[in-house]
C-alpha cells in the first residue's frame, strides 16, 4: 500500500511522494517528536563552526541566566531527537537545554577527514563557544558518553561543572568489543550499530531493550532502518572505525576533575554493568553510580521518569 504525501517546499510549491504506509508512520512519529521538542521550549538551529563543519542542534528559545545550561549528547543510532524525546520536557524547566546532532547525524556535517570521538567533542565545544555558553553540565549516553567525557576533559572544571555518563563504555577494551560481537551473534560491530536488515535490527533491540517487542513485521523494521539508519551510512561507518577507545587490551581512562554520575541499566547487554563498576574506580575522585532496574542499554527511554529524576537530583543538588 502506498499513499500520497504533500510536502511544501521552501518556495511554497507542493510535491507528492509515494511512500509506504509503514514509512509514513515513522515519518509522522518523527514529526511528533519535533513537536515534543518545540513544546519543551526548544527550537531547531544550525551553525557553521568553521569553514569545514556545520552543526545542527536544538536549543532554548529563551535562554535565562537563572537556569544552568545542560548539553545532552546522543549515542550511535537515530538522531538526537529520537534518543532524548522523553527528557527534554522534564529537564527544560530546570536547565537551558542544548541537544546537538553529532557530526554526520541529523543536519550536522563536515568536510574534515577527522572521525574520532575527540573530534566530535571539539565540535560540540566550538558550538558552545559560538553560543557563548560559559558554564554547563553535560550528559552523554553510549557513544555520546565518550564525547561527553572528552568534552569535560577538554573544557575542564572551569566550564563543565558536572558530568553524567550513561550506559557508555568509556573504559572498554578490545575484548569488550569482541564480547559485544559475540553476544550479538553477528559478524561485526558495524552490523549491530548500523543495522541494514530486520535481522540485524532485532539483534540490536534484543541487546538494547530489557523487554523488546516480540512481533514486529519486517516491513516495519525496514521502514525504521531506512528512516533512522540510512542517512550518511558510509560516513557513520567511518565514525565507528574512528573510535579511539577499545582498540587495546588496557583502558586509558584518565580521571575527570568534575563530579561524575554513572547511570546504567542493570540489564545492559551492550556495555554490561561490570564495566560501570570498573569505570567507577577510575573515572573521578568524586563519582556516584546509579543502576536502574528492569532497564537495559537505553534507560532514558525505558525508565524516563526514574532516569530524569536521578539526573535532576544529581545536577541540582550536592551529594
Amino acid at each position: 500500500m502506498a499513499m500520497k504525501l504533500a510536502s511544501p517546499t521552501r518556495e511554497g510549491a507542493t510535491k507528492f511522494i509515494n511512500m509506504p504506509s509503514s514509512f509514513n508512520f515513522v515519518w509522522m512519529y518523527s514529526r511528533y517528536i519535533r513537536r515534543c521538542f518545540t513544546g519543551a521550549g526548544l527550537w531547531s538551529q544550525a551553525l557553521a563552526l568553521d569553514d569545514q563543519t556545520t552543526m545542527h542542534f536544538w536549543g532554548p528559545r529563551n535562554r535565562t541566566a537563572q537556569k544552568p545550561s545542560l548539553v545532552l549528547i546522543h549515542g550511535f543510532g537515530p538522531v538526537a531527537t529520537w534518543q532524548w524525546r522523553r527528557q527534554v520536557r522534564s529537564l527544560s524547566p530546570h536547565f537551558n537545554v542544548y541537544v546537538p546532532d553529532l557530526i554526520f547525524f541529523g543536519g550536522s556535517s563536515t568536510t574534515s577527514t577527522e572521525r574520532s570521538e575527540v573530534f566530535q567533542a571539539k565540535s560540540v565545544g566550538k558550538l558552545l563557544d559560538k553560543l557563548e555558553v560559559e558554564k554547563l553540565h553535560v550528559v552523554g549516553t553510549s557513544y555520546g558518553g565518550l564525547v561527553a567525557y572528552n568534552l569535560a576533559k577538554m573544557l575542564g572544571q572551569g566550564r563543565v561543572m558536572k558530568v553524567v555518563i550513561a550506559s557508555s563504555g568509556v573504559n572498554m577494551t578490545a575484548s569488550s568489543n569482541q564480547d559485544i560481537v559475540r553476544t550479538s551473534q553477528l559478524n561485526s560491530i558495524e552490523d549491530l550499530m548500523l543495522p541494514s536488515s530486520p535481522h540485524h535490527l532485532r539483534k540490536l533491540m534484543s541487546l538494547s531493550i530489557y523487554k523488546p517487542p516480540h512481533i514486529v513485521p519486517d516491513f516495519v523494521l525496514n521502514a525504521f532502518i531506512h528512516e533512522l539508519y540510512g542517512e550518511n551510512k558510509e560516513k557513520k561507518l567511518e565514525i565507528l572505525k574512528g573510535i579511539t577507545v577499545g582498540r587495546e587490551e588496557t583502558s586509558n581512562v584518565s580521571p575527570l576533575q568534575q563530579e561524575v554520575l554513572l547511570l546504567w541499566g542493570e540489564q545492559d547487554r551492550i556495555f554490561p554493568v561490570q564495566l560501570a563498576h570498573e569505570l567507577r574506580e577510575v573515572i573521578a575522585k568524586d563519582v556516584r553510580l546509579e543502576l536502574i532496574k528492569d532497564a537495559a542499554h537505553v534507560p532514558q527511554m525505558e525508565k524516563p521518569e526514574e532516569f530524569n529524576g536521578i539526573i535532576i537530583s544529581f545536577l541540582r543538588g550536592s551529594h
